[in-house]
C-alpha cells in the first residue's frame, strides 16, 4: 500500500469497530490538517468548517468548502485548500468579495454550497457557490483563479434572483476534452426553491467571465451535478425536488438547451439517527476518460424493513438509459451499521473495464443510536474494474461525536455532500470535514474544532476483492416527503 508504514484501517464485519467486509482492524490512515476556521463572528458556530467538495486536473487538487456554519443557513465565507503537487503540500486561504466577513469584504451575508471545477481550455479554475441575504439563497457565484488555484479573483454573478426567489443548491463542471465540439464550455447548475424548486442552468464560453441562461424544461429538481461526455454532449445527474428519484437532463448543443428528465432509479433512503443532516436524497455522479457515468446515492432498498443505507450505483454511457441499482459491497446487508453521504470520485485518466472508483462515506457502527451515541467514522473504498469488484473498505479516520458539530435547523452537520478527486500518480484525495470534542455551541469560538484533512499519502491499492451481486430488492416505493427539498 502507497501509506506510511502500510497503515490503513481495514475496518471488520459490521462496522463494529469501524466499516468493512473482511480484515483486521488496525490504525487510522494519517491525514494532514489543510484548512482551519479563521473568523469570529458570533453569528456563526466557530470553528467550523463542512461541506467539502473537490476537483482534481493532473497533479493539482483544489478543494472548497463553508467556512463558519449559520445554524439556519450558509456560513461566514467559503474556504479553499490546493496542492499542485498530489497532496504532498496544500496552501489554503479564503475567497475574497463574497460575504461581509471577507477580505475584501462582498455584499451577502452567507454564502454557501461550495463546488469546484477547471476549464482546461482557459487555464481557469472555478469556485461556484451560493449567496445568501439572511436566509435566503439569492444569487450564485463563480469565483475564478488564474494561476493554479493558488489566489482567487472578485466573484463574477451567474445569475441573481429577484425578490421572491429562493435559490439553491449550484454546481459547477467544464468540458475538458480537447476533441469535444464544445471544449472548453462551463456550466452551472441551480434550483429556486420559492418556484417549486423549479431547474435552471447556465453556460459559459469565455472562461467563466460571462454567462448565459440554457433553456431548460419545467421541473422541480435539487442537486444536479453537470458533466461532459467526450463528444460535447452534457448530462445533468440530479434528484427530483423531493429527493425520490434520481434522473438526468441532457444536452447536444452546448448547453444552450436540455431535454429531460430521463429516469436512473427510485431513490429510498433510512433516515440517518442521531440527528445528522445526511443529504438524503442527493445524488454523487462521476464520469470515466470515455463518458461512462457513475451515479451514486445512499439507499436502504436492500436492508429488511429500510433499517439502515448502502451505498448505491448505476451506470450509463449516454446518460439516458441506465444499469439497475447496485449495492457497493462496505458491509453486508445483515450488519447493523449504515454508511452514507457518498462522495464518488473516477481517474479521469481511466476508463472502462479498467476504470478506477474511489468511494469516500460517512457512516455508524451501529444504525440505532443517538446525538450522544453515536459515532460517525470517515471510510473509503475503490474499485479498478470499473466497479465490477471493490476492495475491503478502510477507516481514514474517527470516530466523531456528533455533539462536537455545528447544528443546523436541519441537523448536526458535517455536509449535504463530499466527494473524492484522484491525484496524477492514481491516489485518490478527498478532503473531509474531521471534528474533535463533543461540544459545539454557536458564538463561543473556542468550544467548536471542525476543520479540514486530507489523506497525507492519498488512499490506492487496498486490499481485497468483493463482487457486486445482485442483492435481493427488500424495500420497494417508500412513501413520498411531504415538502420539497432544500440543502442550503
Amino acid at each position: 500500500m502507497k501509506r506510511a508504514a502500510g497503515r490503513a484501517s481495514i475496518l471488520a464485519g459490521v462496522i463494529a469497530a469501524t466499516i468493512a467486509v473482511t480484515g483486521t482492524a488496525l490504525a487510522d490512515v494519517p491525514v494532514t490538517q489543510v484548512s482551519q476556521d479563521p473568523y469570529q463572528n458570533t453569528s456563526s458556530y466557530h470553528q467550523t468548517q463542512v461541506e467539502p467538495v473537490t476537483y482534481s486536473f493532473g497533479s493539482t487538487i483544489v478543494a472548497a468548502f463553508q467556512t463558519g456554519r449559520v445554524t439556519d443557513g450558509g456560513a461566514s465565507n467559503v474556504g479553499w485548500a490546493t496542492s499542485t503537487d498530489n497532496g504532498t503540500t496544500w496552501t489554503a486561504g479564503f475567497l475574497p468579495a463574497t460575504t461581509v466577513y471577507a477580505n475584501p469584504p462582498g455584499p451577502w451575508d452567507r454564502v454557501s454550497d461550495p463546488a469546484v471545477a477547471y476549464d482546461a481550455q482557459d487555464g481557469v479554475w472555478m469556485i461556484s457557490s451560493l449567496t445568501l441575504t439572511g436566509t435566503t439563497g439569492k444569487a450564485v457565484l463563480i469565483s475564478r483563479s488564474t494561476d493554479g488555484g493558488l489566489t482567487w479573483q472578485s466573484p463574477v454573478t451567474v445569475a441573481e434572483g429577484g425578490a421572491f426567489a429562493f435559490f439553491d443548491k449550484e454546481w459547477v463542471a467544464c468540458d475538458n476534452t480537447a476533441f469535444s465540439p464544445h471544449y472548453g464550455n462551463c456550466y452551472v447548475q441551480w434550483d429556486d426553491a420559492n418556484a417549486g424548486n423549479a431547474l435552471h442552468m447556465s453556460r459559459s464560453t469565455n472562461g467563466g467571465l460571462s454567462w448565459t441562461a440554457s433553456s431548460v424544461p419545467n421541473r422541480s429538481v435539487i442537486g444536479g451535478q453537470p458533466l461532459a461526455q467526450p463528444d460535447g454532449t452534457v448530462v445533468v445527474p440530479i434528484s427530483n425536488a423531493f429527493g425520490t428519484t434520481a434522473e438526468t437532463f441532457i444536452s447536444t448543443d452546448g448547453g444552450q438547451s436540455y431535454t429531460g428528465p430521463n429516469t436512473i432509479s427510485s431513490i429510498q433512503a433510512h433516515g440517518v439517527a442521531g440527528g445528522l443532516r445526511d443529504g438524503g436524497g442527493i445524488i454523487s455522479a462521476e464520469i470515466d476518460a470515455a463518458g461512462k457515468i457513475y451515479v451514486g446515492w445512499h439507499d436502504c432498498r436492500f436492508r429488511n424493513g429500510c433499517s439502515a443505507n448502502d451505498i448505491v450505483f448505476s451506470t450509463s454511457t449516454n446518460g439516458t438509459s441506465w444499469t439497475s441499482v447496485k449495492r457497493i459491497p462496505i458491509t453486508p446487508t445483515s450488519s447493523s451499521a449504515d454508511v452514507f453521504i457518498p462522495g464518488f470520485g473516477v481517474d479521469h485518466s481511466t476508463s472502462g473495464a479498467t476504470a478506477h472508483l474511489g468511494v469516500t462515506f460517512y457512516g455508524y457502527p451501529q444504525a440505532s443510536c443517538s446525538p450522544s451515541t453515536c459515532r460517525l467514522l470517515t471510510g473509503f473504498i475503490e474499485s479498478t474494474d470499473g466497479g465490477t469488484t471493490w476492495s475491503s473498505a478502510i477507516k481514514v479516520f474517527g470516530p466523531i461525536d456528533l455533539r462536537g458539530l455545528p447544528n443546523t435547523t436541519q441537523g448536526y452537520m458535517v455536509g449535504d455532500y463530499i466527494s473524492t478527486s484522484f491525484g496524477s500518480n492514481g491516489n485518490a484525495y478527498p478532503v473531509i470535514a474531521n471534528a474533535t470534542g463533543n461540544t459545539c455551541q454557536i458564538g463561543n469560538i473556542t468550544s467548536c474544532h471542525v476543520f479540514m484533512v486530507a489523506p497525507t499519502n492519498g488512499l490506492a491499492n487496498l486490499p481485497g476483492r468483493h463482487p457486486v451481486v445482485n442483492d435481493p430488492v427488500r424495500v420497494v416505493g417508500q412513501p413520498q416527503p411531504a415538502a420539497m427539498k432544500t440543502a442550503f
